[in-house]
């Protein structure tokens, strides 16, 4: 499965206007969400691999792949496409040596240094931010454009941009050779989930 990275939708339960995050998934990947990450950060394990079920089913049947934030056992139990993991998780290469080859890893990134590392260890993209400041994870750095160039311009793998983005901040990042938008509230949290997804993608790809 080759992703789309062009729209990379993230899920927040508490931020979600659906009634449950399998349904505010399915929203978004009828508005062009081509990856799915799933990212439980408050609910015990057992409801993290029962949601994960429950999303797996609905990104299967349409062809999506579902990338689980931080848990690499959770995602090797539901059959995830992939794994995504932030600098103080468990390192790009141990997690290659659990999930095999054929498993998409994601690093969270913020520095050339960081980006550089993530390649050499195996990752099969980036996430870069946060580039703005964004109420869904409040102690992330910000990270310039400068930087944002610097690491384009130092890895050969896909980037995807994450922390406030939005229609408002989305021409701030056109033409940099970025592969996609990955975002949260301007999805999950819109009165309506699908026509949010179209209109950021299309935003995005004009």
């Amino acid at each position: 499965m080759s992703p789309d990275y062009t729209l990379y939708v993230c899920t927040d339960r508490d931020l979600m206007i659906s009634a449950t995050v399998a349904e505010s998934v399915e929203k978004a990947i009828l508005g062009g969400a081509g990856v799915i990450q799933l990212r439980e950060k408050e609910v015990p394990g057992r409801v993290f691999y029962e949601t994960a079920l429950e999303v797996k089913a609905v990104t299967s049947r349409y062809g999506v792949p579902l990338i689980i934030n931080d848990r690499v056992d959770i995602a090797m139990a539901v059959g995830a496409e992939g794994v995504h993991v932030g600098q103080e998780d468990m390192p790009c290469t141990a997690v290659r040596k659990l999930v095999g080859k054929d498993c998409l890893i994601g690093v969270s990134a913020s520095s050339v240094a960081e980006a550089v590392q993530a390649e050499k260890d195996g990752a099969d993209y980036l996430g870069v931010g946060a580039m703005n400041p964004t109420a869904t994870k409040t102690d992330a750095g910000i990270v310039t454009i400068d930087e944002l160039k610097a690491i384009r311009s130092a890895v050969s793998i896909p980037i995807v941009i994450i922390g406030g983005i939005n229609r408002k901040t989305i021409p701030l990042y056109k033409g940099l050779g970025i592969d996609g938008i990955a975002v949260v509230s301007a999805v999950v949290a819109a009165p309506d989930v699908t026509e949010a997804a179209k209109e950021l993608r299309k935003e995005w790809l004009s």
